[in-house]
């Protein structure tokens, strides 16, 4: 069904997600910068890097369900037009309450993934759902472009300056989503709690929730406290916490689609187990890492392991979900999101209750078992069904 129009909306919608996963993640490599500027407790800087996330959850399932009634261009349009106004407050902040303010309207930067995953299914046959999901997650490389780009950039400009730089990425991406948006694109009209009530009882969405709560959490939540904590921990330079925060973000969204191309060719759920392993092995490192070379490690194991895991959630959705894919998308989403806001507060909190940040690792590895006997389970009632 409409392949031409899929194949130009696919590459649009991917770059839009890339421009709002630069807004939603601008506070975490600009922060010791900022905090030259701001005096920012150490207690108070996870929560100001974790407050976007908050609002990037939530949005993510009304977003989902006016997608699907009103079509992407729409959402996308209005979301980046109301993004330019925290994004400006956020260049004029000069307190903690003022981070904490641009920084929870931000997170609608965050929420717009929920726009592309209910839109790009609609032009794509269901055997390649897992593939178009996968490219256009890639547009969380936006998170990336941050952390290369915005420390150097504040280095020379200044961060206030540097995010006024990001209104200009706004404006573009809501001028091209007016022009090229596809003003045809299928409606899905059944009302959100009717939508809701139909798979409210589905255990699977209870399941893909947790599995995404673990991958795309891990993948934010690594963003996000990366930059601060190389600098603080390790001792090592602004510009090169970035490019290394960059590189994990990198690997994880281009692996992305891998993940999604893995599910249509095999068993996605089968795949995805392999992956949690992987997972949980990753984190078992970084509980026990004392050198950076072995934290590196396991961030790069676990920033393979989410990205491809990230792809294969999503392959998953749609072929279990179909009309009602809109609310599921943005339920399965949130629950990712919030994934990216918890462990950034976890770290902080049991570094200073314990002195070490090696038990909140041992709690990603736990969670990966508990998601691992889960999808055991789905695989036995798969079978009898």
């Amino acid at each position: 069904m409409k392949t031409n129009t899929g194949k130009f909306q696919l590459p649009l919608q991917t770059f839009s997600l890339m421009a709002g996963f630069m807004v939603w993640t601008i506070l975490a490599p600009l922060m010791p910068y900022i905090t030259q500027d701001i005096a920012v407790p150490e207690s108070q800087k996870a929560i100001i890097l974790a407050i976007p996330v908050i609002l990037g959850s939530i949005l993510r399932i009304p977003i989902g369900y006016y997608t699907n009634l009103v079509g992407s261009r729409i959402v996308f349009l209005t979301s980046f037009i109301i993004l330019l106004f925290p994004v400006f407050y956020l260049s004029q902040a000069q307190s903690t309450t003022g981070l904490i303010v641009a920084g929870f309207f931000i997170g609608l930067g965050g929420a717009i993934f929920s726009v592309g995953v209910t839109s790009i299914p609609k032009y794509y046959p269901k055997e390649k759902h897992g593939f178009a999901n996968g490219v256009y997650g890639m547009g969380n490389l936006g998170t990336a472009v941050s952390a290369f780009l915005a420390p150097p950039i504040a280095g020379f400009i200044g961060w206030q300056h540097t995010v006024q730089l990001y209104l200009l990425v706004l404006v573009l991406f809501a001028a091209l989503m007016f022009i090229f948006g596809d003003k045809q694109e299928p409606k899905v009209k059944i009302p959100m709690m009717q939508q809701t009530k139909l798979v409210i009882n589905n255990y699977k969405l209870y399941y893909f929730s947790l599995w995404y709560f673990i991958t795309f959490g891990a993948f934010v939540a690594f963003g996000l406290f990366l930059p601060n904590f190389l600098v603080g921990h390790f001792e090592i330079d602004k510009v090169d916490a970035g490019i290394r925060t960059g590189i994990f973000i990198a690997i994880a969204t281009l692996l992305r689609p891998i993940g999604g191309m893995l599910g249509d060719k095999f068993n996605a759920l089968n795949v995805l187990k392999l992956f949690f392993i992987s997972i949980i092995a990753g984190a078992l490192i970084l509980s026990l890492s004392q050198h950076i070379l072995l934290f590196t490690i396991g961030c790069l194991t676990i920033s393979v392991s989410a990205g491809i895991g990230n792809g294969l959630v999503f392959k998953l959705v749609p072929t279990h979900f179909n009309k009602e894919v809109g609310v599921v998308n943005g339920i399965v989403s949130m629950m990712g999101g919030l994934g990216g806001f918890f462990p950034p507060l976890v770290i902080t909190l049991v570094t200073s209750m314990f002195g070490s940040n090696h038990l909140a690792f041992l709690l990603l590895a736990i969670f990966g078992v508990i998601a691992l006997l889960t999808m055991m389970h789905m695989s036995k009632i798969e079978k009898r069904a």
